[in-house]
């Protein structure tokens, strides 16, 4: 299976909060619903549409899971939140147990486990597995190579702090731009894959 990482991402780097204001002040965040001002219907919209659409499963951290689960089935009705609701999901947490997963159609992945099992995930035959937010995942993914495609709807503000997806670990990794397309207020969404064998790949 695919693994496709979508990100509504600052210029400086902070996933933190894109959709509200209350949604994660961990560390005195204070920007949450940054994103909202540069959202439009046709771009950004539509590029979370294309890769949703494309999903055979959905990926999650804990916290991003616990956030879309408290959010997506008391909207039955609606075509997002149906597709939303059906769609198989994976949940890596060390805290979670298999009690609480209220939102149908989750598995949890032990975070004692997480590299091993999403090795097999991704080696699985299927379509794509999406991740959402979810940072600290994402972070393992990247450092892991784990990732077939990386998403970032880059948002033209500074927030000048908050939670990022990058390692920090000293490692050159090289992806390669696959396309990009900007809406009118300046926000970019940026399509990156692992660079080609021969290119410094991840």
């Amino acid at each position: 299976m695919r693994i496709v990482i979508s990100e509504f991402i600052s210029l400086d780097g902070v996933v933190q909060a894109p959709g509200g204001q209350e949604e994660d002040r961990d560390g005195g965040f204070a920007h949450g619903g940054w994103s909202h001002p540069f959202f439009d219907p046709e771009v950004v919209g539509g590029a979370f549409a294309e890769v949703t659409a494309k999903a055979e499963a959905l990926l999650f951290g804990r916290r991003t899971w616990q956030t879309m689960a408290a959010a997506w089935p008391d909207r039955a009705g609606d075509p997002f939140a149906d597709l939303m609701n059906a769609l198989p999901k994976y949940v890596v947490s060390a805290t979670l147990g298999d009690s609480d997963l209220s939102w149908e159609n989750t598995t949890r992945i032990p975070a004692d486990q997480a590299v091993t099992r999403l090795r097999e995930l991704h080696d699985a035959p299927g379509g794509d597995v999406v991740v959402m937010g979810s940072p600290t995942l994402v972070r393992t993914l990247l450092s892991e190579g784990l990732f077939d495609e990386l998403r970032l709807i880059v948002m033209p503000v500074l927030l000048g702090g908050g939670k990022t997806i990058f390692p920090a670990d000293g490692t050159l990794r090289t992806l390669e731009l696959v396309s990009t397309v900007t809406n009118k207020a300046g926000a970019s969404v940026c399509t990156y894959r692992p660079a080609a064998a021969g290119q410094s790949a991840v």
